[in-house]
């Protein structure tokens, strides 16, 4: 009868071990058994990037890269994308089931009444320079906030941790609508309670000389849209320096403002800038051809932006759901003029045998950001626009690492190749090095 355990023989002493299967993985410390001698440490594994190592055990995203599959606690993605709101699915993803109307209802009504900011976080943001980039002040101004809460600290208490995941995902758009607004030199816009999650944040950003203002519905409910493909992704890197900084039972806006430290970086949430730079510069439909055979030659170091993914070898299931909303809001705001190029390079590319061997697919960076750029952002808000949302699975993820009892403190292993053991050398014996 078929065993979940592995074999391994070490042919270096010829001894054999039987480690147990869970779940389709080993736990690596099983490989510490694994020894030449008892002095020898035991056997590690070497996984640089994490490309085939689980960290945890989680019960909130599933992902099937093969099958083009992302599922948030089991419901697929285009199911909530096409019947639910962002508040909705944030209910759903720090709970695991979707609210009954009253549990919504009790929930918006907390997250509307955390919106507002104490008044000497305006004073911290008017520290920073004109030109500070958005993202920078969102990490440092989110990080700021354990002062202002220190019961944050209390991890331990559900009481404390739920109150704290209200004020981040409420005072998020908050925050982010203010360094959008100190970095175009503008007064800063309070909250309105009256109107949704992402209505208030669309007024914050645009409101100029008027007491209210007026958020197109098409442009809400996109933006909402938006907001729940990037709500979580499971453990990408961002998630991974939350869970990370997390494990040492720091408050979580610290952990977060990791998450967001790490989301700053191009490779991750800046790819959606690159893909405009990409459209930008084929400039037009007709040297798209010539772009492509750039590409799979190698020449310039030309590469197909907002195509492929770490995790997806199929379409990005989220990348069909923006596509499909992106004429909606062109109709309102106007054809973005890089839409065209964007259209003809995902027919020629997924054509071509090059990129369809490769699994070369269009992702959610594809689309969102000339979607973004139609609804009037600037590029240095992107990053921005993809952190409000996360933020919902930065805290899902934080509190069930805080709850599972098998977590400890970061610490991981590493290979050294430095130099062997060695006697301090004096300063007058010492040479030159190269």
């Amino acid at each position: 009868m078929p065993k979940d355990t592995l074999t391994i023989t070490d042919n270096r002493t010829g001894k054999t071990y039987e480690v147990p299967i869970e779940n389709g993985c080993i736990r690596t410390h099983a490989l510490r058994q694994i020894k030449v001698s008892e002095e020898d440490f035991g056997l590690m594994g070497y996984d640089p990037a994490f490309l085939n190592t689980a960290n945890c055990r989680s019960a909130i995203t599933y992902i099937d890269g093969d099958k083009g599959i992302l599922e948030y606690r089991g419901y697929p993605i285009e199911q909530l994308a096409e019947k639910s709101s962002f508040l909705e699915v944030a209910y759903l993803l720090l709970n695991g089931e979707l609210p009954t109307p009253k549990e919504l209802e009790q929930f918006i009504h907390l997250v509307t009444h955390h919106t507002y900011v104490h008044e000497n976080i305006k004073t911290f943001m008017d520290g920073f320079r004109y030109d500070a980039h958005p993202m920078s002040m969102l990490a440092s101004t989110v990080a700021a906030l354990s002062g202002f809460y220190p019961d944050a600290k209390n991890t331990k208490d559900e009481q404390s941790r739920r109150i704290q995941i209200t004020r981040l995902i409420a005072k998020m758009p908050t925050i982010a609508a203010f360094s959008f607004r100190h970095s175009m030199g503008l007064p800063y816009i309070y909250p309105d309670n009256d109107l949704s999650y992402v209505a208030n944040f669309l007024a914050m950003i645009r409101r100029i000389g008027t007491a209210t203002y007026k958020v197109h519905p098409t442009l809400e409910r996109a933006l909402d849209l938006l907001f729940i493909l990037h709500a979580d992704h499971e453990q990408n890197c961002s998630t991974t320096s939350v869970r990370t900084v997390g494990s040492s039972e720091v408050d979580p806006y610290s952990a977060v403002s990791a998450g967001i430290g790490a989301l700053y970086g191009p490779l991750h949430g800046g790819a959606n800038e690159a893909v405009l730079r990409m459209l930008r510069e084929i400039g037009h439909v007709s040297k798209i051809p010539d772009f492509i055979k750039a590409v799979k030659s190698g020449e310039g170091e030309k590469k197909l932006m907002g195509f492929g993914h770490r995790v997806y070898k199929s379409y990005d299931p989220r990348a069909k759901v923006i596509k499909r909303v992106a004429d909606e809001v062109f109709d309102v705001t106007g054809k973005n003029p890089l839409l065209d190029i964007a259209v003809e390079l995902e027919r020629i590319a997924l054509q071509d045998e090059y990129f369809v061997k490769r699994k070369l697919y269009p992702n959610v960076d594809f689309y969102s950001g000339l979607i973004y750029e139609a609804m009037g952002f600037p590029v240095e808000m992107f990053p921005v626009l993809f952190a409000i949302p996360r933020t919902v699975g930065w805290c899902a993820q934080w509190e069930e690492m805080v709850k599972d009892p098998e977590q400890k403190i970061a610490r991981p292993r590493q290979v050294y190749t430095g130099s062997k053991r060695r006697d301090y050398v004096s300063m007058d014996k010492r040479t030159a090095t190269k």
